[in-house]
């Protein structure tokens, strides 16, 4: 084997192994799609976690019409703010964490919280799991009836 073919097979080896890593990435790209940068240089997963933190904060400070906000059009139109807020009873909470959030795709994901609570005067936990839709570039939290 000559030098020309040497370099030919180098090159040729270069440019297959380009267009595999291409597919490759394009790949790993689309499974984790939830995860897209969006402005601001954040992934979507975590603009979620910081919302839904954000929202249960509220939540806890018995601030139900700031939840409100967080609410998806659709939901808003299922439930006025009032209706919202009546749902609720307040001084139950004593704090939330953001545990997980998973994103199949980049139009939703679901979180799970930890919250805390307190029943017959005992800190208690319990897990919840949300839904959040992307929708209109923004992302918001899907109340589920």
């Amino acid at each position: 084997m000559d030098n020309h073919s040497h370099d030919s097979l180098l090159h040729g080896g270069l440019a297959v192994g380009f267009k595999r890593l291409g597919a490759a990435c394009a790949t790993v790209l689309a499974v984790l799609g939830g995860c897209a940068t969006v402005a601001g240089g954040k992934s979507g997963k975590d603009v979620v976690a910081e919302k839904a933190q954000q929202r249960w904060d509220l939540l806890v400070k018995n601030d139900f019409a700031g939840a409100y906000r967080y609410l998806s059009p659709a939901g808003k139109q299922l439930v006025t703010e009032q209706a919202y807020a009546g749902g609720f009873r307040r001084n139950f909470w004593t704090g939330a964490q953001v545990r997980d959030v998973q994103c199949p795709n980049e139009e939703a994901c679901e979180v799970e919280v930890t919250v805390e609570y307190r029943h017959q005067g005992l800190g208690m936990k319990s897990p919840v799991r949300e839904k959040w839709i992307r929708e209109k570039s923004d992302w918001w939290f899907v109340l589920e009836r």
